[in-house]
């Protein structure tokens, strides 16, 4: 007889797979016992089933091996649990390397692992061998071993979540679909099923491939799409060595597992197949489903497993599989609150890695519902790096054809994607784009990362040594320090408050004293309860109860989403962002050029560093702001977005007087970091406080108001700091060698001691420069004295602490 649903609790996961499990087993071993997990049809029958079952702990990012270690840990507590299997063969991962280029990136790779504490052993061609010889190594330079690595069942692993999950309280209904998710006032309180209706405080959606349409059924944006995914398994071999490695060969797209004397040989190609590309719908039924063979599109693949695996030809073929992946626009998860909805949470956009990734991912998810918020940098994975459109089915079924393939591609520094481009254009794009730039894109902006010069093709050439773009950045940056350098802002992230509350909030939502003067500017940050930075912008009293915000391009969605949280309905909250132009006039020779388009006064005594003012140009009235990221003299204008051509075109028109050029994202970063500025998301998140990123001086006590995360604060400030943001050069200084990014081991002699946060180089100071945390107190004294190194892969470099930044101008006078 079939168990009766309950008429409400707390939490209703839907979704049977391996991740919805993962999040019912969280939820209540973290204490909420009130949860019911629904599976429209069976356990696995979404695309958990077919999954290869790999278990891999290194990522291409080091949240994702940090998540990924997690799993693999959990997977093997609760077999002990449980008593039941996951299936789980440790039987290693060897990753070949077959170009210089993907040894280098396998060795970055390796190098950060050692933070999360995953072995990680780079072999040579001998070593790679004898761990597995019935490989072909003619063309392999080198690989990486990982001893811990393995396989697993996807479904033992599944139903051992789900044994583990109703051990702790949970509730579980196979053959209940969701019909509908309940929302009033853009907040959760239910779920309709065909056997009744649940209320409920909270949903997980954990609904794999079906999750974009679910979302789209009540105007949530959740941006993921299937493709379709590859791989035989061979009949019985003969000659076949037991227990071998997983084995992935990057270059050839594939990655092949021994399983009981088989071989089963999988592909990650570039140019994927979208699934139900007629229709763009995932068909409700599709359990255990699978798609008719293409075996024309994996032919191609099939004949680099035998160059790779030579005892591969004389195989029979057992089973040909197709069968649908669902993908992101970034190949990173999609994870937290919706934006759309409070108390609706995604756990879905697992890219094929699934199996690997749930654990981790079910833990996240859990302490983010039970707790409201992260102390961890996971920004990466939110979902609200998103807006609207990503989820459109134009966009992402352009953009998966390209995602599947990059997850087995390079992930060359800086990279960009080539699908689903030029979504949104500034008004002078052309003008830019006649300029030379080279355009990256952020929050779907495309944004001059470069000016291409002396006839150089405005292209990325991917390197993880010495850039293309470097003689560009060289000049760009001593150009804007000279003389003037003109940036495209207007991607930056732009809300508007209005009302009579509106400074009383922000005074309680942020940790500076919040100025309420017309025209005047406050740096600050906004909290979690635990102190965490969940946001770093800039707060400007435009008016009488009238404020705007300016944050990152890149945090638009988070921010917003942070920001309104935590409003009242008394104050009017606008995203102004895309009505709004901006522009960075930056240098020396900055104020004098402007001076030639306006008869407004310019002067330090009338515009102080910090203020803002109306002026006019050309009859257009701008909104001018002495502020600077790049640590110059120099304004920001803003304009409205209908007016931004002709006011670009007379800036660089007139500044061809004052040698001014046009400068990229590249070229502010290295600058940001020559001046000491902060970056969110990578300097600064909510895994850091405001005492550990030294920015204590954002924090106002004497303000009479007890702010987001005041508390917490009052009680870190009295406690020996334990890590702190430090800045670093390299005793080797070429340009590339190394090329120093984030999330490189640092050492005090053989120790790991902390890790990079961002790297630069700098051509006006002939400097290799880092930011990072340290974890010791006692390290923190007397650094000038310590023997300091940052690995890069595998190689440690000499390192010395900066006392002050590398550019010491003072800017405010």
């Amino acid at each position: 007889m079939n168990k009766k649903i309950p008429l409400s609790t707390k939490v209703v996961v839907i979704g049977g797979g391996v991740a919805g499990t993962s999040c019912a087993y969280h939820l209540a071993k973290f204490g909420w016992k009130d949860v019911i997990l629904l599976e429209r049809d069976q356990l696995t029958s979404g695309t958990t089933w077919h999954a290869a079952g790999l278990v891999g702990q290194l990522g291409a990012t080091s949240v994702i091996t940090k998540l990924r270690k997690y799993s693999l840990d959990l997977y093997k507590e609760l077999e002990k649990t449980t008593g039941l299997s996951t299936g789980l063969k440790q039987n290693g991962a060897i990753t070949v390397a077959t170009t210089k280029d993907r040894l280098q990136e396998l060795s970055r790779q390796a190098t950060t692992a050692q933070l999360f504490g995953v072995e990680a052993e780079i072999l040579d061609k001998k070593k790679t061998k004898d761990l597995y010889p019935v490989i072909n190594d003619k063309d392999i330079l080198g690989s990486v071993y990982m001893p811990k690595d393995g396989q697993a069942d996807p479904v033992g692993v599944t139903n051992v979540l789900a044994k583990a999950s109703k051990m702790e309280g949970v509730q579980i209904f196979e053959k209940t679909p969701v019909t509908k998710i309940l929302v009033k006032d853009k907040k959760i309180i239910g779920v309709e099923t065909d056997q009744g209706k649940i209320e409920c405080d909270y949903v997980v959606l954990a609904t794999g491939m079906w999750s974009r349409q679910i979302g789209e059924d009540i105007d949530v944006s959740v941006p993921l799409y299937p493709n379709e995914h590859f791989y035989i398994i061979t009949e019985a071999m003969k000659n076949l060595p037991a227990n071998l490695p997983v084995l992935r060969d990057y270059n050839a797209c594939l990655y092949l597992k021994e399983d009981a004397g088989k071989m089963l040989v999988g592909i990650f190609e570039p140019n994927a197949k979208p699934a139900f590309k007629d229709s763009g719908i995932v068909p409700e039924d599709f359990s255990f489903g699978e798609f008719p063979d293409d075996f024309d599109h994996f032919e191609p693949y099939l004949e680099k497993s035998f160059h790779r695996l030579p005892i591969l030809e004389n195989a029979g073929i057992r089973k040909f599989f197709s069968g649908p992946e669902s993908f992101t626009p970034d190949t990173q998860y999609l994870l937290g609150e919706t934006p759309e909805v409070k108390n609706l949470f995604t756990c879905c956009g697992f890219n094929s890695i699934g199996i690997a990734s749930a654990g981790g991912a079910g833990k996240i998810t859990a302490e983010w519902i039970i707790n409201g918020y992260l102390n961890e940098d996971i920004f990466s994975l939110d979902i609200k790096r998103f807006q609207k459109f990503h989820s459109s089915k134009k966009f992402i079924m352009e953009r998966v054809t390209e995602t599947l393939g990059d997850l087995y591609g390079m992930h060359w520094p800086y990279k960009q994607h080539s699908t689903s481009r030029n979504i949104k254009l500034v008004p002078y794009h052309n003008e830019l784009k006649k300029a030379g730039a080279c355009f990256g894109n952020s929050a779907g902006y495309e944004r001059p990362m470069w000016f291409a010069r002396n006839g150089q093709e405005p292209k990325y050439n991917y390197s993880f040594n010495y850039q293309n773009w470097y003689p560009s950045v060289e000049f760009e940056t001593k150009n804007t320090r000279k003389n003037v350098g003109l940036f495209d802002l207007t991607a930056f992230s732009k809300y508007e408050l209005k009302g009579e509350k509106a400074h009383q909030e922000l005074q309680r939502i942020c940790t500076a004293n919040i100025k309420n003067e017309i025209g005047r500017t406050t740096y600050t940050h906004m909290l979690n309860e635990e102190g965490g930075i969940e946001t770093d912008l800039t707060v400007v009293c435009m008016g009488k109860n009238y404020f705007r915000i300016v944050t990152a391009a890149a945090n638009r969605e988070h921010d917003k989403f942070h920001i309104s949280k935590h409003l009242s309905n008394e104050v009017e909250f606008t995203d102004v962002t895309d009505d709004i132009a901006c522009l960075g006039v930056f240098g020396p020779k900055s104020k004098e050029l402007i001076s030639r388009l306006t008869k407004d006064d310019l002067s330090n005594e009338s515009l102080k560093f910090g203020r803002g003012k109306t002026i006019k140009v050309k009859d257009k009235e701008i909104w001018a702001q002495r502020l600077s990221y790049v640590g110059e003299l120099g304004l920001e204008l803003y304009i409205k977005m209908n007016e931004a051509t002709e006011i670009y075109k007379l800036i660089v028109e007139t500044g061809k007087e004052f040698n001014l050029c046009q400068c990229g994202v590249h070229a502010m970063d290295t600058m940001r970091m020559e001046s000491g500025y902060l970056h969110w998301g990578h300097d600064i998140s909510p895994e850091e406080n405001q005492y550990q990123a030294g920015l204590q001086f954002t924090i106002s006590f004497k303000k009479n108001i007890d702010f987001i995360g005041k508390k917490a604060l009052l009680k870190i400030k009295d406690k020996k700091i334990t890590k702190k943001l430090l800045m670093f050069t390299l005793k080797d200084n070429e340009p590339g060698k190394p090329l120093l990014l984030h999330d490189e081991p640092i050492y005090l002699d053989d120790d790991i001691v902390g890790r990079t946060t961002s790297g630069n180089y700098s051509f006006i100071f002939n400097k290799n420069l880092s930011f990072g945390y340290i974890n010791s107190d006692d390290f923190i004294k007397d650094l000038e004295s310590k023997k300091l190194f940052i690995e890069v892969e595998k190689k440690k470099y000499s390192a010395e602490v900066l006392l002050n930044p590398l550019n010491n101008k003072d800017i405010k006078s």
